[in-house]
């Protein structure tokens, strides 16, 4: 059986130091969506680890990782980011695979997502441009490439791989114009890095079914959130891929009976990149600190993140489709200083009442928040390492979220390292 780790906002919730501390006892830990375009930090000691495509079990020297059919894939971000994980001591020997079905994302993908970006102008979606959207759109049109096509030594396959990516850069220039790239120089390169990336492949159906009949403890790493799902979020500020629960089976080939617990990670309040409604965000001295207390920046991009209040809409709305069978609050101790917190608990608009996120985005930019007030512990909990020690207002905060979603809160992050995690 398989356990499931996903985002519940709009992403950057501190997945990633989740997985840390439930890979410790882990067999594999896998990827199922999403790019380079995620990234999640993990510290252990005085060393801060940084993930974007990779799986972030490989903190764990036990640990088998997969990325999974459902990821797109840099293949030159794949190798910096494995090389910078080394560099800090991490020894991934054996222990990375990458699904042969995986579509590559290439540096056309990117200049074809900035140019995007540029035509749609005042309407931009405010990706990280990391190519991730367009390899998507390959992928649905049909005239994306595998990883099966750069790294086959069967008769024919490098020719096909050379004429699959010189009509994809065609089909681009056809699209956005003339555009400068040397499609003949990245074939070269692509030919090094077909024999340096062939002892990562493998089968990722048959390696997550083996690893099902061997009964292994199987962890599932979900990247960006459901408020980013191409189907269930901000719709068209999304990313490219399913970030929901149907993600998981979809980019790893599993049925939904080998999924057991579903694990859904809420920062203690909201935050999101790029453009698009956000109807907590607070634009005023509570956003701003926020942010600086909590360090809101991306780990990618390098971005600021728009912040608010707790939005309990959002957190109902993804627990009722991803089917949460807990939840992990991150970041309670950014909250330490407020001497009152407040939480979005519905959205009015025109006498409606929603107690569910709307589909109209233009209903979303217009509602009116209702919130409760509930009182802060105005006290460090950095140190706090049980749930009975906490702060009795803090408790309070977080029995509300427990009542009000109908999920138990079964971990609380109190501060960045692995070990300021306590199990309720």
């Amino acid at each position: 059986m398989a356990n499931v780790v996903i985002g519940s906002q709009w992403g950057d919730e501190g997945k990633g130091k989740l997985v840390d501390v439930l890979c410790e006892d882990v067999d594999v830990c896998a990827r199922c969506q999403g790019g380079n375009n995620a990234g999640h930090t993990i510290v252990v000691g005085k060393t801060k680890y940084d993930f974007h495509a990779l799986p972030s079990g490989l903190v764990n020297p036990k640990c088998v990782n997969l990325v999974g059919s459902g990821v797109v894939v840099h293949v030159p971000a794949f190798f910096a980011e494995l090389e910078q994980l080394e560099s800090k001591g991490l020894d991934t020997t054996g222990r990375l695979f990458l699904s042969s079905r995986a579509h590559l994302v290439f540096d056309v993908h990117q200049l074809a997502d900035g140019l995007h970006e540029a035509e749609l102008s005042a309407g931009a979606i405010g990706t990280t441009r990391r190519g991730i959207g367009p390899a998507y759109s390959t992928k649905a049109t049909r005239s994306g490439i595998r990883v099966h096509h750069l790294v086959s030594q069967e008769e024919g396959a490098w020719e096909e791989f050379v004429e699959r990516l010189e009509s994809l850069v065609s089909s681009f220039k056809k699209r956005y114009g003339d555009f400068e790239y040397d499609v003949a120089a990245e074939i070269e390169r692509y030919k090094v890095y077909a024999e340096r990336l062939r002892p990562f492949v493998t089968d990722a159906v048959s390696f997550m079914h083996k690893a099902l009949a061997e009964k292994k403890k199987i962890l599932v790493e979900g990247a960006n959130a459901l408020m980013l799902d191409l189907d269930f979020g901000t719709y068209p500020y999304v990313t490219s891929s399913n970030t929901s629960i149907g993600g998981v089976c979809t980019g790893l080939g599993i049925p939904p009976q080998a999924l057991r617990e579903v694990t859904g990670v809420v920062k203690a309040y909201t935050t999101r990149v790029g453009a698009g409604p956000f109807p907590t965000e607070q634009l005023n001295e509570v956003g701003e600190t926020l942010q600086n207390v909590g360090q809101e920046w991306g780990v990618t991009t390098g971005r600021k993140r728009r912040c608010g209040w707790l939005d309990l809409v959002v957190v109902k709305y993804a627990a009722a489709i991803n089917g949460f069978t807990a939840i992990n609050i991150t970041k309670l101790d950014v909250l330490d200083g407020l001497a009152e917190i407040k939480v979005g608990v519905a959205y009015k608009y025109k006498g409606k009442t929603y107690d569910m996120f709307p589909e109209d985005l233009r209903v979303v930019e217009k509602v009116e928040v209702e919130y409760v007030t509930l009182p802060g512990w105005q006290t460090s909990i950095c140190d706090v390492k049980t749930y009975a020690d906490l702060p009795e207002a803090a408790r309070s905060y977080i029995e509300y979220i427990e009542k009000f979603t109908g999920v138990p809160v079964s971990y609380i992050g109190v501060g960045p390292g692995r070990e300021a995690m306590i199990k309720k």
